[in-house]
């Protein structure tokens, strides 16, 4: 991530200083700050943390590090420093910290000022800025600012205790400065958990030195005692302590160093760009308000549907154990196996697998009730069976469209689901076998000598069942149907298509009539347009078919709620309307 993280610090004889800093270089080091390496000893201490190698290097420090008074450097005269070293991170010599990763070949820097003039120009505002009028209420806590030209900041301030500070606590702020507003802002849970980590750890080591000094010499009642002596006069006779002397913590700086370091790479390796071709599909725009609310719902439960949860696990938990006691199956390891694995073969694997054990006249019937939105029951003993053929069904349609109930003991009507699983022995109402609006496919056990296929004939794993399709409201092989189905069934004959090809052949499908869907949306319910105009739209859209716009209808309701919601904020009011005839 390109961007600079630095801790600043509100001195009373100076105000707001830079104390510390990190900064990302993906080109080699300056020669200034390379030119000093000792061979032999260019390494003083090494660590690794998440793939990055920490160095401390002895080099020749730059006039920014504060080692030179010279007045054309970017950092602070000598002149200007506490005496105490309260604006001074490393003492002069020290050559900072310089870390590697090994990974991305990117090197983190720190000292206390960035070497390049236009970085310490932008690093001093932003501490200014931070430690000034940028300020969270309480002056302590988050804050975001900035602009186009000095690059935006997300500052998070905090106090230090300090018993020979005024109020016993000095002012510090932990800045993260970058270009890129919308990264930054997308980064902010991220940088505000771990800088938060980060203060509470100094805070709780100048906690300790302050209590243990006011156990040894209270300053408050010494304070009180002493007589009254000109502000001025005692300002200047308490210069600002250094962080590493309230905190009582020599390594201090190689910590945050390594704080930092981690900070700008985790923060810049979370986030990474995709490329996206065009605007979501609906399908994507459903799942995403379908995640939504589930995570809605797993946030409202409660303690009552958590004691639910093991009364609905018993059967499994005892035939697991009647298996491993059940001397029988110990006895036939081999037939179990065999079992086991024929098991998984007996499910349909595709649209193109279930029209070839279906038949052609069979498969056009359950796809025209699928697309048209009717009821589809299977009635079969395997589960898996079942389960696989919703899940190859539902690709012809809009995932908004889809609602399943996989297995059950007991009729569901069809507003509740559209696929739905039931075992043999459950009784279906009449009304339903002889309904035009559904569809029922009973699986029963096949009467042919070939029950037992060899275990790698793939193509024949569903043999031993029959396939029985029924529906009040037989489709007549000579009728049209609609578009798509046609259109499907082409595909799935066109031995020159593979699998994956028709797959994508579905989505191509699917979002060419959720177009028409939307357009048709669009005409009749937000604009209302009489009947004549719709059957015009109709025509033009290719759709004026009666399958064509039953099918219309049935995906209109799959249409995601972001994309409903986005017209009816768009429609013009009749006033305005009015205004503009």
């Amino acid at each position: 991530m390109n961007a600079i993280v630095a801790l600043c610090h509100f001195c009373e004889l100076h105000g707001p200083r830079t104390l510390f800093c990190t900064e990302v270089l993906h080109s080699p080091l300056p020669q200034g700050a390379g030119s000093g390496d000792i061979s032999g000893q260019n390494e003083q201490a090494e660590e690794e943390e998440g793939g990055i190698q920490m160095s401390s290097r002895i080099r020749s420090h730059s006039p920014a590090e504060g080692a030179s008074a010279d007045s054309s450097s970017p950092g602070p005269k000598k002149s200007d420093m506490c005496e105490a070293s309260g604006c001074r991170s490393l003492a002069g010599g020290h050559p900072g910290y310089v870390s590697h990763d090994k990974e991305t070949s990117i090197k983190y820097v720190s000292h206390q000022h960035p070497n390049h003039p236009q970085l310490f120009s932008i690093v001093r505002q932003a501490c200014v800025r931070s430690l000034s009028c940028e300020v969270c209420p309480g002056r302590e806590g988050p804050i975001f600012f900035g602009d186009e030209q000095h690059g935006f900041v997300f500052s998070h301030t905090f106090f230090i205790k300090d018993s020979l500070a005024r109020g016993f606590q000095r002012w510090y702020s932990i800045i993260t400065i970058m270009m890129d507003r919308i990264y930054l802002i997308n980064s902010w849970p991220f940088l505000l958990g771990k800088i938060r980590g980060i203060i509470d750890e100094l805070q709780g080591k100048a906690l300790k030195v302050f209590e243990a000094e006011q156990f040894g010499c209270p300053q408050r009642a010494q304070r009180m005692n002493t007589a009254f002596t000109p502000f001025l006069h005692q300002r200047n006779g308490n210069a600002a302590r250094s962080l590493t002397s309230l905190t009582n913590d020599e390594n201090l700086w190689a910590c945050l160093h390594t704080s930092f370091a981690w900070l700008l790479k985790a923060c810049g390796s979370r986030l990474t760009e995709k490329l996206l071709e065009g605007a979501p599909t609906e399908d994507t725009l459903v799942q995403m308000e379908k995640l939504a609310d589930l995570k809605e719902e797993s946030e409202g439960w409660d303690g009552s549907e958590e004691e639910e949860k093991p009364s609905s696990q018993p059967d499994v938990v005892e035939g697991q154990e009647l298996s491993k006691s059940s001397p029988e199956t110990s006895l036939m390891p081999d037939c179990s196996s065999w079992n086991v694995a024929h098991r998984r073969l007996s499910v349909f694997r595709s649209l193109r697998h279930m029209r070839q054990v279906l038949g052609a006249s069979a498969f056009r019937m359950l796809a025209w009730h699928v697309l048209m939105g009717n009821q589809v029951i299977w009635k079969a003993r395997d589960m898996d069976l079942v389960q696989s053929a919703f899940d190859v069904l539902r690709t012809m349609l809009p995932i908004g469209c889809v609602r399943i109930i996989p297995y059950s003991d007991q009729y569901e009507e069809a507003y509740r689901c559209n696929f739905l699983g039931l075992s043999p022995h459950v009784q279906i109402p009449p009304h339903i076998l002889s309904s035009e609006f559904a569809v029922l496919v009973e699986v029963r056990a096949a009467t042919r000598s070939n029950l037992y296929p060899t275990l790698f004939d793939d193509e024949q794993s569903l043999n031993k069942y029959e396939f029985i399709v029924t529906s009040g409201s037989p489709v007549a092989a000579d009728r049209v149907g609609p578009t798509i189905l046609n259109k499907i069934e082409a595909a799935l004959t066109n031995q020159n298509l593979s699998v994956d090809v028709v797959d994508q052949c579905l989505v191509c499908l699917k979002e060419e009539w959720m177009n028409k869907v939307k357009v048709l949306f669009k005409f009749t319910k937000v604009d209302s347009r009489p009947k004549e105009d719709t059957q015009k739209l109709l025509s033009i859209l290719g759709a004026a078919e009666e399958d064509n716009v039953k099918l219309l209808k049935f995906w209109m309701t799959g249409l995601s709620k972001t994309y409903k919601s986005h017209l009816m904020s768009t429609v013009r009011s009749p006033t305005s309307s009015e205004s503009r005839n």
